[in-house]
């Protein structure tokens, strides 16, 4: 399990280091097969959880990784508790399709209000399937 903070201006690209550097661990020192796209979509996933709470919610955040069955479970906690809501598909709306992009590559998302702001957990696959397909919900 790996845990970080993240306050100021570095955020988005610390977050994304540590999921790169704890799924590369995970690899190296307890031999758990990480597939590529594993490795891309979890720091996607990351990317733009963190900075959804960098923009929306006061004060830091936290995120927290864990493989657990072959998945690794992203969980980012933040001061604001309002829940995201995925908007409807709109080709002539310019940003804010994290959350839609999240929720197709994740093969679980959830979001949970905590006694203080709130908690997304979404759910990798580290490995693609038999078929070479990725191992994602909507994929």
């Amino acid at each position: 399990m790996s845990a970080a903070s993240f306050v100021g201006d570095e955020p988005v690209a610390e977050a994304r280091d540590t999921a790169r550097r704890f799924l590369t661990e995970a690899q190296a020192v307890h031999g758990i097969p990480v597939s590529g796209r594993a490795m891309g979509m979890v720091q996607l996933v990351v990317s733009e959880l963190v900075t959804n709470a960098y923009k929306y919610a006061p004060g830091p955040c936290l995120l927290d990784l864990e493989v657990n069955d072959g998945a690794v479970e992203i969980s980012v906690w933040d001061t604001d508790p309002t829940l995201p809501v995925a908007r409807a598909a709109d080709p002539g709306r310019v940003g804010q399709h994290g959350l839609e992009i999240v929720m197709a590559v994740c093969h679980s998302f959830e979001v949970r209000r905590e006694p203080v702001g709130k908690r997304i957990k979404a759910t990798v696959m580290l490995a693609d399937d038999p078929g070479g397909h990725p191992a994602g919900r909507l994929m």
